[in-house]
C-alpha cells in the first residue's frame, strides 16, 4: 500500500481541520478508496498511487485556498475536489488586499489610500502622515499580511514608540509586557481582522509576527521583515533615526503618524516631522498625506477633528 505525507505549512490545523474536524471528514467522503489520518499539522494518506496522486494535487489546492482566503467550508472542499479547474486565481485589478476573518474583504477604502498601496509597492519605505481614524495602521497591517501570505518577507514587526497620552504605565497593574498590551491594542486589533485566531496565535509565539515598544528595536537588524512603526509622532530625533537605520535586506518599512496628535513634552522636536523635512527628496522613500475625507470611522470623527482644528488654529 503506498503512502503520502502532506504537512499543512504556515496554516493553524484546527482551522483547517474544522470543528471536532468536520472539514477533514468532508474530505475524506470523496475519497473511500484512501485511508486519509491527520494529527496535528500532518496528514498520511494510504492507497493506490493514481488516486493519491490526484488526492494530493486537490488537497494542496485547497490549502492554497485556505492560505489565500482564511477559511474553507464544504461548498469550497467540493468546488475544489470536484472541479477539473485550478484554484480561482486573483484578478489582477482586483484591489483586494486581504481576505480577511470571516470573509471580511480588506482593501483601500479612499483614492489617498489607493495612492499609499501603489507606494508602498514601488518604494521600500514610506511615510503615511495624517489625522485619526485614516486609516493608515490598517492598511499598513493588511499589506504586511499580504506580503507574509506570498512569501516575500518571512515575518511582520509592528512597533509603537511608548509615550503615553496622559497616563503613566508604572501605576498600571502587572509586568512590562502586562502594561504593554493594553498600548498596542490597535496593532492586535487589526491583526485580528486579517488572520484566523489560532494562526495569529501560533505566529506570535513562532516569532512569525512580532509586536513590542520601539525602544526594543534597538540594536537590531530587520532583515526579510515588513515593519510597520505606529505613532511615529511621538519619537524623539534619537529614536526616529535609530529605527530608520534599522532596515536590513529585503525589508519594506511603513511608518504612521499624526502631526497634530504629539504627546511629547514640550519644546521636544517630533523625529516624525523633522524625518519628512530631511527624507522628502530622497529616491526610494515614498511620503504619503492622508486627511479629512480619507477618514473611515464613525461620520462624528471627522466633525470632531474639524472642530478641534478650529480651536487649535487660533493658538
Amino acid at each position: 500500500m503506498n503512502e503520502r505525507i502532506i504537512e499543512l505549512t504556515d496554516i493553524a490545523p484546527k482551522d483547517f481541520w474544522g470543528a471536532q474536524d468536520s472539514h477533514l471528514e468532508t474530505i475524506k467522503k470523496y475519497y473511500p478508496k484512501l485511508k486519509i489520518v491527520a494529527r496535528g499539522t500532518t496528514l498520511k494518506a494510504f492507497g493506490e498511487k493514481e488516486i493519491l496522486d490526484e488526492f494530493e494535487k486537490r488537497f494542496k489546492r485547497l490549502m492554497l485556498h485556505f492560505t489565500r482566503y482564511n477559511n474553507i467550508d464544504d461548498n469550497v472542499i467540493e468546488r475544489v475536489i470536484q472541479s477539473d479547474n485550478q484554484v480561482e486565481q486573483m484578478d489582477p485589478s482586483d484591489k483586494i488586499l486581504v481576505h480577511g476573518v470571516g470573509g471580511k474583504l480588506i482593501k483601500a477604502l479612499t483614492p489617498n489610500q489607493q495612492l499609499l498601496v501603489d507606494s508602498m509597492y514601488k518604494n521600500d519605505m514610506v511615510f503615511a502622515i495624517g489625522p485619526a481614524g485614516t486609516g493608515k495602521t490598517y492598511t499598513g497591517v493588511a499589506l504586511a499580511v499580504k506580503a507574509l501570505k506570498e512569501k516575500q518577507v518571512k515575518r511582520i514587526i509592528l512597533t509603537r514608540p511608548a509615550v503615553e497620552a496622559g497616563e503613566n504605565l508604572g501605576f498600571l497593574p502587572g509586568d512590562m509586557k502586562e502594561k504593554l498590551d493594553p498600548y498596542m491594542q490597535p496593532l492586535y486589533d487589526a491583526l485580528r481582522d486579517m488572520l484566523p485566531p489560532q494562526t495569529l496565535e501560533d505566529y506570535i509565539l513562532k516569532g512569525i509576527i512580532q509586536i513590542a515598544p520601539l525602544a526594543f528595536m534597538r540594536g537590531r537588524t530587520l532583515d526579510n521583515a515588513f515593519v510597520i512603526l505606529d505613532e511615529a509622532q511621538n519619537t524623539t530625533h534619537s529614536q526616529m533615526k535609530m529605527f530608520l537605520t534599522r532596515m536590513g535586506k529585503n525589508a519594506k518599512f511603513m511608518i504612521t503618524g499624526d502631526p497634530g496628535q504629539v504627546d511629547l513634552p514640550r519644546r521636544t522636536t517630533s523625529g516624525l516631522k523633522e524625518a519628512i523635512l530631511i527624507l522628502k527628496n530622497v529616491e526610494g522613500i515614498g511620503i504619503l498625506y492622508l486627511d479629512d475625507k480619507d477618514i473611515v470611522r464613525h461620520r462624528l470623527v471627522k466633525r470632531v477633528i474639524e472642530a478641534y482644528k478650529s480651536i487649535e488654529n487660533l493658538d
